[in-house]
């Protein structure tokens, strides 16, 4: 399994939000890049970067944040926030990142999505699922839509995905464990699926809990920054 720590960026510094709420933040780490250092010396391969500031703009803004992540460490870093246009996609992918994640232009646009996935590939386009009570929410988590969970990973299977982050928004930034019923729901029905969890964590019994159900990968934010789960440790999971 992939221990996938995350750096939520706003101001151009690391912090976390509860359930996706702008006004209930707390800084971390004055410098992003930093924080990615550290989590590289402790052995950690991945990192996951997300530009809150972009994803309420509706285009990327912390380019430089990733760039400098990407030329000063060794992480595999995957990027969300702010897609919307294949000329910030190009951005995103020149500026270093592994992976770009899409949620909202994927809800709204599926069919520019597909042409992604296909053009770029399914292991570079990742499919961002953020979820409220089964529902797909967009725009940084403020704008609900129709789309079904179920129905949403389904339109797209057909057409090469293989990488699905999915965060129960409900649970992100609440520490109060993984949403394990969701992804064993989405398992049972979409058994292709390469999925990676976020939103909850809260103890390293979570982390086994996620890889006995078959998760490819984990998300880890605020119980790293809170101390509920030692950076050292993690590395042991993967």
């Amino acid at each position: 399994m992939r221990i996938i720590p995350a750096i939520d960026l706003l101001e151009g510094k690391c912090v976390r939000l509860t359930q996706g709420n702008y006004e209930k933040k707390t800084i971390y780490h004055e410098n992003p890049l930093e924080m990615a250092k550290i989590f590289e010396d402790n052995g950690l391969e991945y990192l996951h970067l997300v530009d809150l500031e972009g994803a309420k703009a509706s285009k990327v803004v912390h380019y430089h944040v990733l760039e400098q992540i990407c030329s000063k460490t060794k992480l595999k870093v995957d990027f969300s926030g702010g897609i919307k246009s294949e000329e910030d996609l190009k951005k995103v992918i020149n500026s270093g990142a592994n992976q770009a994640c899409i949620g909202s232009l994927a809800a709204k646009n599926p069919e520019i999505f597909i042409e992604w996935l296909q053009k770029y590939g399914e292991n570079q386009i990742v499919l961002s699922a953020d979820v409220k009570h089964e529902k797909i929410v967009v725009q940084g988590w403020i704008e609900k839509t129709e789309w079904n969970i179920y129905e949403f990973l389904r339109k797209f299977i057909p057409h090469q995905l293989k990488y699905v982050i999915c965060t129960d928004v409900a649970k992100d930034g609440t520490l109060s464990g993984p949403s394990y019923e969701l992804y064993h729901q989405i398992y049972k029905k979409l058994p292709e699926i390469h999925l990676v969890a976020s939103g909850g964590i809260h103890h390293e019994k979570d982390l086994e809990g996620l890889k006995n159900l078959g998760c490819e990968g984990v998300i880890i934010g605020k119980a790293i920054y809170e101390s509920k789960i030692s950076i050292k440790n993690l590395k042991n999971y993967a």
